[in-house]
């Protein structure tokens, strides 16, 4: 499809979800996960195989693009070096102890956008005013709202390895028949509620290459901007890929940044998961022929945060 300003706009108002959960709604299409779907999501649970899917955070992948974000930043408090030496055995002996911290954007690695995080012209999800996003957080739509929500039946889509190449090319737009043949091919059904997990390959190509230039705001393969109607139209809870920023880029249109954000989280009030690591997930999928699994991602509690930093699991 083409994609300009307009066609940007008149999707944002086609797929709104605004009001759908009511005017005071704040987790957008995690409505559509029931604590039935939770507790079907438990049977899922077979061989009690766990995945991570949260990259290391000692991954240099942010290039300053967007906020000037930077890589995660691990520094040592107490060392067992100062426990050997004795500094820690005054004024209160024979306490020998390791501490450290991390300094770090919200979205510097594996993480969830909120719905704070994209604006649609001066709104937010569900119409709520950009303003009310100022220096202390966020006051409507801020993380804090999912943080129990994040847990269901994940899906898998391995496109990459569909198109039986490792990574999809950047640039590769992802369509609306590529995720449908993706799902038949598997032989799994996108259903209502679903966290719905994209492979495109590209993150594994970055660690394979130990190189992580471009890989944050650069070329990359992701979802094509038709798919937001796929989204709005399959019901689902989350869209997550293992790219900086799950839409293809470059964008399909000069007249927007990031077309398929202006929709999908402002509009249609999706949460979206980037940057997860999927290697091992996707090789067990591919070896015993199985896409779903019981899914969490419980963000951060972050009052106000416009993203969360998270340990995706999946478990099968």
């Amino acid at each position: 499809m083409q994609v300009n300003r307009a066609a940007i706009l008149e999707a944002a108002e086609k797929l709104s979800n605004w009001g759908r959960w009511g005017e005071n709604d704040q987790i957008g299409t995690l409505n559509n996960v029931s604590p039935e779907d939770v507790i079907a999501a438990g049977r899922l649970i077979r061989k009690g195989k766990v995945f991570s899917l949260g990259l290391s955070l000692k991954e240099p992948i942010q290039s300053g693009l967007f906020g000037g974000r930077w890589n995660p930043i691990h520094t040592m408090l107490a060392t067992g070096t100062d426990a050997v030496a004795g500094n820690q055995d005054t004024p209160y002996p024979y306490l020998r102890y390791a501490d450290d911290a991390i300094n770090m954007p919200c979205q510097a690695s594996t993480q969830w956008d909120a719905l704070c995080h994209i604006f649609l012209g001066d709104k937010m999800y569900n119409g709520y005013d950009a303003n009310l996003v100022d220096a202390r957080g966020a006051k409507k739509l801020g993380i804090e709202h999912v943080r129990d929500k994040m847990v269901g039946r994940g899906v898998l889509l391995d496109v990459a390895r569909f198109k039986g190449v490792g990574s999809l090319d950047d640039g590769y737009a992802i369509t609306i028949a590529d995720l449908e043949a993706t799902a038949a091919a598997q032989g799994v059904e996108i259903r209502k509620g679903d966290f719905v997990i994209v492979r495109t390959g590209h993150q594994e190509r970055c660690l394979a290459n130990k190189d992580w230039s471009g890989y944050a705001g650069g070329a990359a393969p992701g979802f094509a901007f038709e798919t937001c109607y796929w989204i709005r139209e399959k019901d689902i809870a989350a869209i997550c890929s293992d790219t900086w920023g799950c839409e293809v880029r470059p964008n399909e249109t000069d007249e927007a940044n990031q077309p398929w954000h202006w929709v999908v989280i402002p509009a249609i009030g999706i949460s979206m998961g980037e940057i997860f690591y999927l290697k091992e997930l996707a090789e067990d999928c591919e070896a015993d022929k199985v896409y779903e699994f019981f899914f969490s991602a419980p963000p951060l509690h972050l009052p106000g945060g416009a993203g969360s930093p998270i340990n995706p699991q999946a478990v099968k």
